[in-house]
């Protein structure tokens, strides 16, 4: 893999930060598919949607799926209440046995799933046109997940608050999302979000940044990585056609 670079590790705040500045919350399911059932699983969840549709539950959601067979079902939260709220109740009831044959179909395609919280970090995010998290034509995504242990909170908001002075400086053009973890996160972690049309498009925005911030992403980047317990990388795309929106 080519040598990490700013233009793609750009992440955020420390888990002691002030409450004035809290963003948006999402509640973030996972379904870890057999590369085996990714087509059966893909058929299932189209029908899922299929069912919202007609039933109009209240819970709105986007989805993603990565490389590594990960499908996301990304929520917003108001508030720690909304994990309590059953949003699908009575479609469940109304549907009968079709919403028992429904998720029996789903759990055949795979071994396990998890749900956790991450919150949008606004503040060191970094879309000087505006903050969205879908961008007409760019469903490829890059995600980096910086991870690091509690005693280097203090230091990896340093160095990030460095990276994202250096970004905004030179008016780059490789835009990112910032979030961090939350409940139900075994580890501390950052996640960067990059959007893209496709990988190309991601390759050559990201090769023209790396010649607009030149040598100074060195000893910037540098203090981000001398913290950081470990890193990741995985690459996917929104799937619009498997997301729902409440009439």
């Amino acid at each position: 893999m080519k040598i990490l670079k700013p233009t793609v590790l750009v992440v955020v705040l420390l888990c002691f930060i002030n409450t004035s500045l809290a963003q948006q919350r999402y509640q973030i399911h996972v379904d870890n598919v057999k590369p085996a059932m990714v087509k059966e699983y893909e058929k299932t969840a189209k029908k899922f949607v299929e069912a919202c549709e007609k039933y109009n539950p209240q819970g709105p959601w986007i989805t993603a799926s990565s490389d590594n067979l990960k499908y996301m079902y990304i929520s917003p939260m108001d508030n720690f209440a909304d994990l309590d709220k059953p949003l699908y109740t009575d479609m469940a009831k109304e549907m009968g046995d079709d919403w028992s044959n429904l998720f029996m179909s789903f759990d055949k395609c795979y071994d396990s799933h998890t749900d956790f919280v991450i919150t949008l970090v606004n503040n060191l995010s970094y879309m000087p046109e505006g903050m969205s998290q879908m961008q007409e034509g760019q469903n490829y995504r890059k995600w980096y997940y910086l991870y690091y242990t509690p005693e280097n909170s203090q230091k990896m908001f340093e160095a990030m608050k460095g990276v994202k002075e250096l970004f905004v400086s030179k008016n780059s053009k490789e835009y990112y999302r910032i979030y961090r973890s939350g409940f139900g996160c075994p580890e501390n972690f950052y996640l960067v979000a990059v959007s893209a049309k496709d990988e190309l498009d991601a390759a050559m925005t990201s090769k023209a940044n790396d010649e607009l911030l030149g040598d100074e992403w060195k000893e910037v980047f540098g203090k981000v990585m001398d913290v950081a317990s470990r890193f990741d990388q995985i690459s996917g795309w929104m799937r619009p056609e498997l997301s729902y929106s409440p009439k």
